[in-house]
């Protein structure tokens, strides 16, 4: 036993000095090899590789994965109109360039974040500084946040950086501009609403008057037909009247008298001084209306 124990020994540093030499790159990493503190060599593609033990040779992995810069307070920016906006934003970035990143941060990927979130500072004030507030909130967004990723990115490419894609998640109003904000748009919605009623009421009235024309057309109209209709048929009554009274012209005297006593006695009070020999009562004296002879 105690003859093996140095072989052990031995084989133990042995393996250690090996395993110093053995590296292994994930597909989310890319390395950087170093000797003697100068970078020899970038590798990118994920697999085993081997080095010399340290202090000759070592390794600093950098993460190569899509990573997200999220603000974690709204940027106050001043538009056009000199109106603060609240403005919360994100950022889509990577490493492309391991050797320039480790140059310009070295692993420190939080030197990386605030650099980056500086720039995005200073791009979404120049694209939003021109712009009008309603520009920013609505017609340009989409052109603002090209804007920024183009001259984000042409700042970072140097620090071997690459910004994928730049989003405004949310807009809002500054406190003290909220109020006035909301009152023009409470005024901007009264008068859209007294123009409707307006323009309402006026087509209301519009219908009724066209209503109350096509009614006094339709009734003149049936006021007419009626009375046509009416003539028509006391033309045909006169007619048919004239026609039987023809045939017996004593008969329809004889009516006719009839008609006037008892219109003309109509109430039990009613008193009339005539003449017996009158020929209002001359069918009281002959069936024929005719005086009747002396003997």
């Amino acid at each position: 036993m105690q003859r093996s124990f140095p072989y052990l020994v031995g084989l133990v540093i042995i393996l250690a000095i090996l395993s110093s030499c053995v590296f292994i790159v994930r597909e989310r990493d890319s390395a950087l090899l170093f000797a003697l503190g100068e970078v020899r060599e970038t590798i990118t593609k994920p697999g085993l590789y081997f080095k010399l033990p340290p202090p000759f040779q070592n390794v600093v992995f950098l993460d190569k994965r899509l990573q997200t810069i999220e603000s974690k307070d709204p940027e106050r920016i001043q538009t056009a109109e000199k109106k603060n906006l609240l403005i919360d934003s994100f950022v889509k970035w990577r490493i492309v360039d391991p050797r320039q990143f480790y140059v310009t941060f070295g692993s420190n990927t939080r030197a990386a974040e605030e650099r980056l979130s500086a720039q995005i500072r200073d791009a979404l004030n120049a694209s939003v500084n021109v712009r009008t507030v309603k520009e920013v909130v609505s017609n340009e967004r989409g052109t603002i946040m090209k804007e920024m990723l183009q001259n984000v990115d042409a700042r970072a490419k140097p620090l071997g950086v690459d910004v994928v894609d730049v989003r405004l998640r949310r807009i809002d109003f500054a406190p003290e501009i909220s109020e006035s904000v909301y009152r023009r748009m409470e005024a901007e919605r009264k008068e859209e609403a007294n123009r409707l009623r307006a323009t309402g009421a006026a087509d209301s009235e519009k219908i009724r008057a066209q209503a109350d024309r096509q009614r006094a057309e339709l009734l003149a109209k049936a006021y007419a037909q009626a009375q046509d209709i009416k003539g028509q048929g006391d033309a045909a009554a006169s007619s048919i009247y004239n026609a039987a009274y023809g045939k017996n012209p004593q008969f329809y005297s004889f009516y006719k008298s009839l008609e006037s006593y008892t219109t003309a006695f109509s109430a039990a009070k009613d008193v009339l001084v005539l003449s017996p020999k009158s020929d209002f009562f001359k069918f009281w004296g002959s069936a024929d209306g005719t005086a009747p002879k002396t003997p």
